[in-house]
């Protein structure tokens, strides 16, 4: 079977050359660790990957969620698969040991998450949802709602969802209307409807506890008028048992093009007027706390669109070994050998392209998790102050970048299979249509570029902006003591300089009021301060890969070649090209913010 989890010399070089999780070992948290104790973490998570989260993915996309007498149901493979996960500890990986977590730094975590992302998506969301629900109550939730819901989540009993989309809102979130009166006795009841609420019901757990914005009587318009409410599928007596139904109803399940194991639901809340719900933390504040399970879910979003991305690489590249086919063009004798299709450069260059985006986007989402670590544990404030504005800068980026690029590198698998990467025989359509969710699902392409142009880059007095800018110039530096890098290095600071002085222009724009004109070409802008990022990231690598060579371990060499060719690529072919749109941002070019409806 060919490998389409990880590469584990690709992942040993992210965790200890690139990334430095051994010298996370050094701090009081993660001392009773070893590389060892690391290794053996991801070496239980790839063998249960591989045992059974891979094994029925294709079967859960051929056989998806159905409904039925009020409740959805799930192939009979999904739980066992599941069970093993939480047997193992996953969803308690970064816990601390008295949780009766593995107490692994958030790199490592992410790190063995990656092996479920890339087996099943589809299964592998269940825990990533109750995950991201668990840590928002334990956030923001009250000692009576910690001990009634999140310790049986930790415990793995309860599962959680969050429920924010709306069917007449959609995106915009000041629109709901789902509503919550206070009940007298310190809950509330809800009513409203939701929709494509993944993970909303499922026979997984013991319970669902959903997540839930929604407005009080008395609150004020707009996105500052939302609360956030804990609402169970069962309810939950004083003693922990569960209690009747709550008035949470499933009213179907949603038919997606792919990601089709697991469900997408739409629920009602209160059809009955008897829907109980317990307000988290303060009233109105509900979307800023609700932002912490958002933002958790944008990077996991990211990084199952990297794990599809790579697992489309890994295969296309092991049937571009296997697959014999013509003949190069200067092989003029009919009855010579056919060669790999691998020995043709425009394979070869879709193969690049590939490895270009996953490898490089990867990078970019173990960091992200690294700087959680950073966030939590750094020594100093101010270390972790800084950590926490370069990771919020970051994570539109974490997220739409992969969903964007690596959904291309999907595509140009299916290219290199040819017309088998077009059938159901072969998995690369598949990997594509998962990942099509992906550019979708946590905020669009056009959400993110406003958060990021519209929001992020001004926030904190613009402190996580000098900070990535520093960043970067230090790596183009250190990579100037490498003459072989020249090459690489100039591209990304010429990118750097332009997309500076834009920034600059647009930011005034903003000040002074002009955001429509601003915030118009906002998604070009994400895409070329994405690129920027990850160029930064690939140049990161080759310094690392040239370290690497200089060892003169012989077993390295073609790896870290590898890795050079790889930023070789996307340094000199993909990053000059971004000047184009600084070109149309920098003269503020209006044709999309002038066209009209009348004109389509």
């Amino acid at each position: 079977m060919p490998e389409t989890l990880l590469c584990p010399r690709n992942l040993a070089f992210e965790l200890y050359e690139v990334l430095d999780a051994e010298g996370l070992i050094q701090r009081e948290r993660f001392a009773d660790h070893s590389r060892e104790t690391f290794d053996a973490a991801l070496d239980t998570a790839r063998s249960i990957a591989e045992n059974l989260f891979a094994p029925h993915n294709r079967k859960a996309d051929e056989n998806e969620p159905v409904y039925k007498d009020g409740e959805a149901i799930l192939i009979p493979e999904v739980k066992p698969a599941v069970d093993a996960f939480l047997e193992a500890g996953f969803h308690n990986a970064s816990r601390s040991f008295d949780e009766g977590g593995m107490q692994l730094p958030n790199l490592l975590s992410r790190a063995c998450f990656a092996h479920f992302q890339a087996a099943n998506i589809g299964t592998s969301s269940y825990p990533m949802l109750s995950m991201g629900a668990a840590h928002l109550i334990e956030v923001f939730g009250s000692d009576e709602q910690k001990q009634r819901f999140l310790k049986p989540m930790i415990e793995g009993r309860f599962f959680g969802t969050m429920a924010l989309t709306e069917p007449h809102a959609g995106s915009s979130l000041s629109d709901l209307r789902t509503r919550a009166e206070p009940a007298g006795d310190g809950s509330y009841r809800l009513k409203g409807n939701k929709i494509f609420i993944s993970g909303g019901d499922h026979g997984l757990s013991e319970n669902i506890v959903h997540m839930v914005l929604a407005k009080l009587p008395d609150a004020p318009p707009g996105v500052k008028g939302i609360s956030l409410f804990i609402v169970p599928k069962y309810l939950v007596n004083d003693d922990g048992s569960l209690g009747p139904r709550n008035d949470v109803v499933l009213a179907g399940l949603f038919h997606k093009m792919g990601w089709r194991g697991t469900t997408s639901t739409a629920l009602n809340f209160g059809d009955r007027g008897e829907c109980v719900g317990y307000l988290v933390g303060e009233p109105h504040k509900g979307l800023s706390y609700m932002f912490q399970m958002m933002n958790d879910a944008r990077i996991g979003v990211g990084m199952g669109a990297i794990m599809l991305g790579y697992a489309g690489y890994l295969y296309s590249l092991d049937y571009a070994r296997e697959r014999p086919q013509g003949r190069l063009p200067d092989g003029k004798d009919p009855s010579s050998a056919q060669v790999p299709i691998i020995q043709h450069t425009d394979v070869r260059r879709m193969l690049l392209t590939q490895k270009a985006y996953v490898e490089g986007a990867f990078d970019l989402g173990l960091y992200a998790a690294r700087l959680v670590d950073e966030e939590q544990t750094a020594a100093t404030e101010d270390a972790r102050r800084t950590a926490h504005e370069l990771l919020d800068l970051l994570t539109p980026i974490v997220k739409s970048w992969p969903s964007e690029f690596c959904l291309k590198a999907n595509e140009l698998a299916i290219q290199i299979l040819g017309g088998h990467g077009y059938t159901r025989e072969y998995p690369v359509e598949q990997y594509y249509r998962d990942n099509r969710l992906n550019p979708i699902h946590e905020g669009t392409h056009g959400i993110q570029s406003l958060d990021l142009l519209g929001r992020k880059l001004m926030q904190n007095g613009g402190a996580g902006l000098r900070q990535l800018l520093g960043l970067i110039q230090d790596t183009c530096g250190r990579a100037s003591a490498f003459d072989s890098l020249n090459a690489l290095r100039q591209p990304l600071e010429q990118l750097l300089a332009r997309l500076t002085e834009v920034t600059q222009a647009l930011l005034g724009d903003l000040m002074a009021g002009k955001v429509n004109l601003a915030l118009a070409n906002s998604a070009l802008y994400l895409k070329v301060f994405g690129h920027a990022v990850i160029g930064w990231r690939w140049l990161e690598q080759a310094i690392r890969a040239e370290q690497g060579l200089a060892k003169g371990n012989a077993a390295d060499v073609d790896f870290y070649r590898g890795k050079l060719q790889a930023a070789r690529y996307f340094l000199t072919w993909e990053v000059p090209g971004c000047h184009h749109e600084l070109e149309l941002l920098a003269r503020r070019d209006d044709t999309c913010l002038e066209m009209r409806d009348s004109w389509f």
